[in-house]
């Protein structure tokens, strides 16, 4: 039965590593998984271990929230543009997964320019700012969307391999 539980572990990591790169709650489907295939086999993680990774995961969703942010912030951008980039980054992944039809490359890229986008006029309409400093604030708000996924991917990696050595480890 430990078997049985790892094996589903191991493939609820994949599929959460995929869903992350998607921009969707992966890493919380396999801290899920784990946590209900710990109660199933108590033995199966340590408590040390499940708190790790809810952190891991905590600190994953704080750094891709803010980063657009921290990225539009950085070029010198309002308030508005900061919070224009987040639900920009939204709004793009969204609309990039209908509009782009290529699997996980429109979510991605929908993304990145929606970040960009959203922030850019957030700092052109409110805080009336000329075209070019919003296009820098756009730039920046879009750098920290890709920074933002590739720390989320590379964190969501870490808690999928993680839980799947635990999982089989005795």
């Amino acid at each position: 039965m430990d078997l049985l539980a790892g094996v589903i572990v191991a493939l609820a990591c994949l599929a959460g590593v995929a869903m992350t790169l998607l921009m969707l709650p992966g890493i919380w489907l396999m801290i899920g998984v784990a946590i209900a295939c710990d109660f199933w086999r108590p033995e199966l993680f340590s408590t040390w271990t499940l708190v790790l990774v809810v952190a891991l995961g905590a600190v994953a969703e704080l750094l891709e929230l803010a980063a657009s942010a921290a990225g539009a912030r950085r070029a010198r951008g309002s308030r508005a543009a900061a919070v224009s980039s987040i639900l920009g980054g939204i709004v793009g992944a969204i609309a990039g997964t209908v509009l782009i039809p290529i699997p996980i490359l429109g979510t991605v890229l929908g993304g990145i320019i929606g970040a960009g986008l959203f922030a850019g006029l957030g700092e052109r309409g409110v805080a009336m700012a000329s075209w070019g400093d919003s296009w820098r604030v756009g730039r920046g708000a879009a750098h920290g969307r890709v920074i933002s996924l590739i720390v989320k991917l590379a964190l969501a990696i870490v808690i999928g391999l993680v839980l799947t050595v635990t999982a089989f480890v005795p």
